[in-house]
């Protein structure tokens, strides 16, 4: 694949009794080990890692305009996915959490945009296992192309 790269990163969290994901436009992964009903967009908790601590290739590559961001999510015996573009403009700044958007919106601990699903489009297998305090494995795959 000429001018092209793909880079990866790991996190390794926890579900939680209180994970929602309902939220119709955010998926959050927080270093927090406690999480109240009102985080609905929160499938992970007690994360290994926050944004800021991802790793340098991969931030990187993630601050292009043309990457393309594939995280996978597995949980047990269930797994789904998301798709969402870097940008330039991401901060990946966060030392509390990660955050997918479907909006193009960025912040410190956004690290991917106009991804085609949210928390609430998530497997529900995936979050009632994640529910009952399940280890979440989550990859990060960064595809650019210069």
């Amino acid at each position: 694949m000429n001018g092209s790269k793909i880079f990866i990163d790991v996190l390794r969290a926890k579900g939680h009794q209180n994970i929602r994901a309902t939220h119709p436009s955010t998926l959050e992964i927080t270093t927090e080990k406690h999480l109240t009903p009102r985080g609905d967009c929160i499938i992970g908790v007690s994360a290994d890692k926050p944004a800021n601590k991802l790793s340098p290739q991969l931030k990187n590559a993630l601050k292009r305009d043309k990457s393309v961001l594939i995280i996978v999510f597995l949980s047990g015996k269930h797994w789904d996915y998301i798709i969402a573009k870097g940008s330039k403009n991401l901060m990946l700044t966060s030392d509390k959490k990660i955050i997918i958007r479907k909006s193009n919106y960025v912040e410190p601990s956004t690290i991917g945009i106009l991804a085609n699903k949210s928390a609430r489009d998530l497997d529900r297998g995936l979050i009632n296992n994640l529910r009952k305090g399940a280890e979440l494995i989550v990859v990060f795959i960064v595809f650019t192309i210069f």
